[in-house]
């Protein structure tokens, strides 16, 4: 029984030497392919820089008719067009337009992102049975790693800046839009699809005309839960460069100045609010006109 006494600091060894060995193996990856992969983020920097500086660039009275509108097309529901702006106007009122603005920005740059990478995985997900078995492990991990976590990796490639804040954020804020897709296609009804196979659909006509027109309600939640994940983030993002709300959040955290973190915070809820009810208020419509459709 004394190798029971002496396994565990073997295991430590053991332990301790691959955990160096893996450090090492990052860190040579880093300083070989570093340059070259940050290359390839170039297109995705130069998209968040421009869409920052037109937003930062528009006079306010502008912002606030473009989400308006927005909001109105949408919802159609005037109460969240008013609350879109009271909340915006009160935002510009306490000196956070500038901050709101990057933070807006980033949100809907990592959206337009899960939206373009989560949708077709979704898609492939659903034709695929075993594809879902591989693929869902996968998304438990990414939904039940601390966000912390993923800053290291993004950090060790890439560094400070804008581009690494927007990958974690995607990486932690993608989840939902593939779970949600595939799901939504997977429940659309089975005569339905039987219909349009009867009508000489091929799979691509299937796909566009029948699946995901019906799914497009389950796909809105999953874009609602993809911006809400995104915006939770913010604030661990800014550790890394990001602009916007999340800094001066960290700033009072480091520096206990209590009205500047509440004020911040609630401008960031504030937006979450908006995005959440201009979201689900255009997925019920979505849902409503497919009950009127097919009822």
């Amino acid at each position: 029984m004394e190798w029971l006494t002496k396994f565990p600091h073997l295991g430590d060894e053991t332990l301790r030497a691959l955990k160096l060995a893996i450090d090492e193996g990052f860190r040579g990856f880093t300083r070989g392919y570093g340059d070259t992969i940050e290359a390839i983020f170039d297109p995705l920097k130069f998209f968040l820089i421009k869409s920052e500086q037109l937003m930062l660039a528009t006079p306010w009275p502008i912002m606030l008719a473009v989400m308006g509108l927005i909001a109105w097309l949408a919802s159609r529901n005037w109460r969240i067009v008013a609350g879109t702006i009271a909340t915006l106007v009160v935002i510009g009122l306490f000196d956070m337009w500038d901050d709101t603005m990057k933070t807006i920005s980033m949100i809907l740059v990592c959206t337009v992102l899960s939206i373009l990478i989560g949708i077709p995985i979704g898609i492939a997900m659903s034709r695929s049975n075993r594809l879902q078995s591989i693929i869902n492990p996968v998304l438990d991990v990414m939904q039940t790693m601390p966000s912390f976590v993923y800053l290291i990796p993004v950090v060790m490639l890439l560094g400070i800046g804008k581009v690494p804040g927007l990958i974690a954020v995607v990486i932690y804020a993608l989840p939902p839009m593939i779970r949600l897709t595939n799901l939504g296609i997977r429940l659309v009804d089975h005569d339905v699809i039987e219909a349009a196979d009867a009508f000489g659909s091929s799979p691509w006509q299937r796909l566009r005309n029948v699946q995901i027109p019906l799914a497009l309600p389950t796909i809105m939640a999953g874009i609602n839960q993809t911006i809400m994940m995104a915006l939770s983030m913010v604030v661990i993002a800014s550790m890394i460069g990001v602009a916007g709300l999340g800094q001066p959040v960290l700033k009072a955290i480091a520096n206990q100045y209590f009205t500047l973190g509440m004020f911040n915070g609630l401008a960031i809820v504030g937006i979450a609010i908006i995005f959440d009810r201009v979201s689900q208020a255009f997925g019920h419509r979505l849902q409503k006109h497919r009950e009127v459709t097919h009822g």
